[in-house]
């Protein structure tokens, strides 16, 4: 990448080195000719969606922990220090590169629906799904994953004990941080939900019902007593007695269906990756459930035989290119996508090339098709808006992409009481009624409906790359159903366009899910390049959606380069993204 050259200089300053010894590298580091720089490190790296959290992670890289260490630290910080999405009560997948063993992982913690849900339970009398039932109760939560995914992770791939790792964690929620601009913003916004909630309300604000100020020490005892819990008892502590126990008496408080027994027999599973190719790199990320793995794969393969670069960066006709591919993918995410567990996923049918051939012949280049023209495949060969990201990369070349969420930004609002940790609603991700679309808009069929045990569908997609073989890229995003698309756009700006990590994650980005038939601008797009869309059919809207919010996602994301030197880039879509290395 040419992007590389120009940081030379300052890394020569900073380590003392000639300015002459780079100037004749293959793979040069820093230029000047971009608006967007990384940050720079030698030995590890932490990007996070919130700086306390970022800081913990780089407390155990320099620990000597690696990269799942950090990882797993960071992820427990965030539960403290970024509860719309941080959590205990959530779950999520885990994507990670074991350089040892060159090996990709992926651990699937995603939330499991409770033995006694069942398929009809959010229908009214009429038929019609309850939205606020679905959305907002109790039974709204499936069981968590988070804790049991985060300490898999730890016990079979982390080097450093999980008290040792948790330690920030419980030192932020015991002796509390300084509430940031960022938290005391979001509290504002969602202030009604939380103090609908008496035990929320409790753990969030003041006794008067007041937020904490930007820069008060904000406590949370409950939670660090929850954390302490864990890191003694790994697991179990949070499955098994007082904090399982508190979690149950909230179920039954409230007319809640999980039980000891449904926590008892939660499991987190590794699972295959999937993997794809895009020119010299190749593409690692997510299983089933998780349906933006198999869709990543699938529009990259489409769009691979198009000469992207020379259309230009986000003209009209690259953005017609993506949205006609975008269009296909989600059609086939509404009838194909679930827990591989309950459905036979056609994973490789849906990420063969022979496939992507057969979608991009039937794409107009000069005009829009309208979604109603564009249905899943008839057949195939046998065979949350605050979610939040974060990645890990150390400079043993092992890295980590995490996505995970209470689906909602608080989940459902209600915390268990004694035990400091908001609860998620994640069985809204299922479909509550084949064709009626949920809180994002999503389509899904019988592939994706309640059963007890399953597993529901989620966008969230951590993604991996490697470039002429070695480990390259972690990336990933929040933001419902575009997490895919946000994900797509920024492993194409660093693979097709030549963009610094900064740069790529940075841009302005586009989204369309087929239903419903609109194509998403960010901020930042020309005039020009949205009137030659309308005139191509399509129906543009600019930050006046229903299922998103203006800007799209917020892609923590790092590249280790050649040589060595590792490039952190925080998404400045959300306050608060920081990456920390050293």
């Amino acid at each position: 990448m040419h992007v590389l050259r120009s940081v030379a200089l300052i890394l020569a300053a900073f380590w003392g080195v000639s300015a002459a010894s780079y100037a004749n590298d293959a793979d040069p580091i820093i230029i000047y000719d971009t608006q967007f720089h990384p940050e720079y490190a030698r030995n590890g790296m932490v990007v996070s969606q919130e700086y306390y959290a970022s800081q913990a992670g780089l407390e155990i890289l320099r620990a000597g922990g690696n990269a799942v260490d950090a990882a797993v630290a960071t992820g427990f910080a965030l539960a403290v220090t970024h509860p719309q999405a941080g959590n205990l009560g959530g779950g999520g997948f885990f994507l990670a590169y074991i350089k040892e063993e060159d090996r990709v992982i992926a651990i699937d913690y995603r939330e499991m629906a409770p033995s006694a849900a069942h398929r009809d339970m959010f229908l009214n009398a009429k038929g019609d799904v309850d939205n606020a039932k679905a959305r907002f109760s109790l039974n709204a939560s499936g069981v968590p994953g988070t804790v049991m995914g985060l300490t898999t992770a730890l016990e079979k791939y982390g080097t450093l004990p999980l008290g040792q790792v948790m330690a920030p964690a419980i030192r932020l929620a015991g002796e509390g941080f300084p509430m940031t601009w960022g938290l005391y913003d979001s509290l504002g916004r969602y202030q009604k939900r939380l103090k609908g909630d008496a035990v929320s309300a409790a753990n969030y604000f003041k006794a008067d019902g007041s937020r904490y100020a930007p820069g008060e020490l904000f406590k949370q005892p409950d939670l660090a007593e929850t954390l302490t819990l864990i890191a003694n008892n790994g697991a179990k502590g949070f499955y098994e007695g007082p904090v399982a126990d508190k979690l149950v008496a909230a179920m039954q408080a409230g007319g809640g269906i999980m039980t000891h027994e449904d926590l008892k027999n939660y499991k987190a599973v590794e699972r295959e990756p999937i993997f794809g190719t895009y020119d010299n790199y190749r593409v690692a990320t997510m299983p089933p459930p998780s349906s933006g793995g198999v869709h990543v794969i699938e529009m990259l393969n489409v769009l691979e035989d198009w000469d992207l670069k020379s259309l230009g960066h986000n003209s009209a006709a690259y953005i017609h290119r993506l949205t006609e591919t975008m269009k296909y993918a989600y059609a086939d995410r509404s009838k194909y996508l679930g827990d591989p567990d309950y459905f036979p996923v056609p994973v490789k049918a849906l990420t063969s090339k022979d496939y992507a051939d057969t979608i991009r012949a039937k794409i107009n280049l000069e005009k829009a098709t309208p979604s109603t023209e564009i249905g899943p495949a008839p057949s195939l060969p046998d065979e949350s808006h605050d979610t939040t990201h974060f990645s890990v990369v150390d400079k043993a070349g092992n890295m980590v992409a995490n996505t995970y969420t209470l689906n909602f930004t608080y989940g459902n609002g209600k915390s268990v009481a004694g035990a400091g940790f908001l609860l998620n609603n994640e069985m809204d991700d299922f479909s509550a009624k084949p064709g009626t679309p949920n809180a994002f808009g999503l389509l899904g069929g019988e592939a994706n409906a309640i059963e007890p045990g399953k597993r529901p569908l989620s966008s969230m997609t951590p993604t991996l790359l490697f470039k002429d073989g070695e480990p390259y890229m972690a990336t990933g995003s929040p933001g419902g159903s575009t997490i895919i698309t946000v994900v797509l756009q920024s492993v194409l700006n660093v693979m097709e366009f030549d963009m610094n990590v900064k740069a790529a994650i940075s841009v302005p980005r586009i989204h369309h899910q087929w239903f419903p038939d609109r194509l998403a601008l960010e901020p930042g797009h020309s005039v020009d390049t949205r009137r030659l869309l309308g005139t191509m059919g399509h129906q543009v809207k600019i930050g006046e959606t229903e299922a998103w919010d203006g800007v799209m996602g917020s892609a923590q994301s790092i590249i280790l380069a050649p040589n060595g030197i590792i490039m952190g880039a925080a998404d400045p879509r959300r306050p608060g993204s920081t990456a920390a290395g050293y």
